[in-house]
């Protein structure tokens, strides 16, 4: 007697809906392997950019020049602290570069700060400490005396920066709060002066929390900072929660003029912490 082909073609049906199951099994469970062996930088890099959303909020429509020939940023591959990343940007002195904006990406708040160069100051290199929340690109847009600006940028392997426990007791980072030293430093080139300006304050994200009572501490950093050399301004910077606690500014110009530097800053507060160092003096 023949078989009912009704039921060989629905044993063969399930034969090929098991068949389907379980390939779609075996590729589920490889790409959930193969997911599972990413690499954070992996991830990093395969992770959605903030950049394209932050270049039209911060420059508008302005075309953004491949800067790598008038600023360049120096920072390490991956920080050894995500509290305390050193950045350097370096400036050809031919360009007059005026103006500088350091944007961290990923962090919460990606301007880390805003640097203005004073005309005839010559501002050639700026060091500073920066917090790094996520892997991360850390983009340095310079803009020139007339008005182009020019981008370039790294990328920097760290984490939780923004967030990390002060390095220093609060009744300590209180107590010192506002203190001010310049250090200047000898330079090969006989074009350039070299100095550094450190600032005693604790920059508190708003992101870390107190270690006792584990609620958030607010946020508390230096916003504005001016530097003048002789009565005559060097620049000045307009700072977020991304830079590092007692902040530092290390950098090398070619004004030459004589007198004493002088510092003032200001925080969210409302205070003003104001200093003048007379030669010698730090």
């Amino acid at each position: 007697m023949a078989g009912n082909p009704m039921v060989g073609r629905s044993a063969a049906g399930r034969r090929t809906a098991i068949a389907l199951l379980s390939a779609l099994a075996i590729g589920g469970a490889g790409l959930a392997r193969a997911e599972t062996a990413m690499s954070p930088e992996q991830k990093a890099a395969e992770a959605d950019s903030a950049w394209p959303e932050l270049k039209p909020d911060l420059f508008g429509d302005r075309p953004l020049i491949d800067g790598t020939d008038t600023v360049s940023i120096e920072a390490p591959k991956r920080a050894t602290d995500p509290a305390v990343v050193p950045v350097k940007l370096s400036f050809d002195p031919k360009m007059e570069v005026r103006k500088v904006t350091l944007v961290i990406d990923e962090n919460p708040s990606p301007v880390a700060a805003t640097f203005d160069f004073a005309e005839g100051a010559g501002v050639a290199e700026l060091s500073t400490r920066v917090r790094v929340n996520a892997y991360t690109d850390i983009h340095a847009v310079a803009e020139t005396a007339d008005g182009k600006l020019y981008v370039t940028k790294t990328f920097v392997k760290a984490a939780g920066g923004c967030a990390a426990p002060a390095a220093k007791d609060p009744e300590v980072a209180a107590r010192e709060m506002g203190k001010m030293k310049m250090r200047e430093f000898s330079s090969d080139d006989p074009s350039l002066h070299e100095a550094q300006l450190m600032i005693r304050h604790p920059n508190n994200s708003g992101l870390q929390k107190d270690q006792v009572t584990l609620l958030y501490i607010p946020a508390h950093f230096i916003t504005d900072l001016s530097v003048e050399k002789g009565g005559k301004a060097l620049f000045t910077m307009t700072g977020g929660i991304s830079i590092s606690e007692d902040p530092s500014f290390r950098f090398k110009y070619r004004a030459d003029d004589a007198g004493p530097f002088h510092a003032k800053a200001s925080d969210t507060e409302g205070q003003v912490f104001e200093k003048t160092f007379d030669s010698g003096q730090s």
